[in-house]
This record gives structure tokens, sequence and C-alpha cells, in this order.
């Protein structure tokens, strides 16, 4: 094990086993090095790539602290990692979406509140008929997004929020090529909203599935 990998997991282990709680501060960087029997330059090294993926808080002048470790902050790095995808792993990203929105949606239709219904409903209206493919790939995100917030499941709404980006490029391409997909993702939107304002759910499981079937279904003649 390489020595900055060895500090990583210690350290870690300190979080795990509560020796280290969310909101901590780390000894200083001499005493923290000499407990765990590590040079300070592995040390800092191990500091540093635990704030990339935002266990650890940085704070200039302050010191170093745990951070909240709420799933919503550290699912962040899912997202920057998901942006390096290749194009020939898209459908694999939309497939996994395809098994957890539709979940989510269903846990969502009990949760969601008829407030909540009328603000995406004015989304939509507000979109008209002829958006631009940006407006409606925007309103797309956003729409799934509101949802999945009401999911009742913080972890499940990150995951989904994080994998948005490969297949966001899709949806743009399908605008762009597919003459009926605006008015097809407009009415696939409204048949979950009608799903969800029904409480309906495994109605809004289905249109979920669906709604995401579609441009998988569309990419894979493509490609």
């Amino acid at each position: 094990m390489a020595v900055t990998d060895e500090a990583i997991e210690k350290i870690k282990a300190m979080i795990v086993s509560g020796a280290l709680r969310p909101g901590d501060r780390l000894p200083k960087e001499s005493e923290l090095a000499a407990e765990l029997g590590l040079s300070r330059n592995s040390l800092r090294e191990a500091v540093r790539a635990l704030s990339l993926t935002r266990i650890l808080d940085v704070r200039q002048g302050d010191g170093t602290y745990v951070s909240s470790l709420d799933p919503q902050l550290l699912l962040e790095a899912l997202s920057f990692v998901v942006d390096f995808h290749r194009d020939d792993t898209v459908l694999e990203f939309l497939a996994v979406r395809r098994i957890l929105e539709p979940a989510a949606t269903a846990l969502a239709a009990p949760r969601i509140s008829e407030a909540q219904l009328d603000e995406l409903d004015a989304r939509l209206d507000a979109l008209g008929d002829e958006p631009s493919v940006e407006e409606l790939v925007a309103c797309d995100l956003e729409f799934h997004r509101g949802i999945v917030r009401n999911s009742g499941n913080s972890v499940l709404c990150s995951l989904l929020d994080g994998l948005s980006g490969p297949t966001t490029r899709a949806r743009v391409w399908r605008g762009l090529t597919q003459r009926d997909a605006v008015g097809r993702t407009l009415h696939e939107h409204r048949a979950i909203l009608g799903a969800l304002r029904d409480r309906d759910a495994e109605a809004a499981r289905s249109w979920a599935t669906v709604h995401i079937a579609s441009v998988e279904q569309w990419l894979r003649a493509c490609l």
C-alpha cells in the first residue's frame, strides 16, 4: 500500500470508529502524524485527497475539520467523476437512471405536495409549445430533480443528481435530431404529474420508466 493510501485509511478509520465525528477539528498536523505513525508529508497528501472528496474541510488559517458527511455533499464527487465518461457509456448511465429514477418517483407520490405539483405544472406551461432544446433540457433536469427531492431518500436523490450529466447530453442530441422529441417529452412529463396528483405510485413509476426508456431506445438506435 502506498504511504499516502495508508494515511488515508488511518484517517478514515478514525472517522468510521467515531474517534473523529462530523464537525470535529483534527489535531495539529505534527500531533496527528505522530499519533498515526505517519510522516507529515504523507499526512498532508492524505488530507488534501480527503478534502477533494469532501470528507475533510480545510479552512485556511483555522485548521482542518471533518465535514458534515452529508450524503449530498459526499456524492458531489460522483458528479465530477461521471463527467469523464466516454460517449459509449451513456447507455449504461441511462440504464442506471432507468432503475433508480422510477423508484424515486414512486416514493414521491404520497409525499409531494399539491403546491409543489402546481409549481412543476407552471414550469411546463412556461415552456410553451416550441421551447428550444436548451430550455427543454434545463426544464427536464429541474422537473425530475423537483420530484426526486420528495422521495424521502437523500442518498437516492444525490445519486440521481450525479448521474444526470451524461444523460443531459443524450437529451440534447435527441432534441436536435428527433422531430417529435419535444412534444413527446412534454406529454410524458404531464403523464408523470397526473399520476403524482392521483397519488398513484405505480403509474408514476411506469411513466417515469417510459420517459427514460424512450431516450435510451432512441440513443441505442443512433449508436
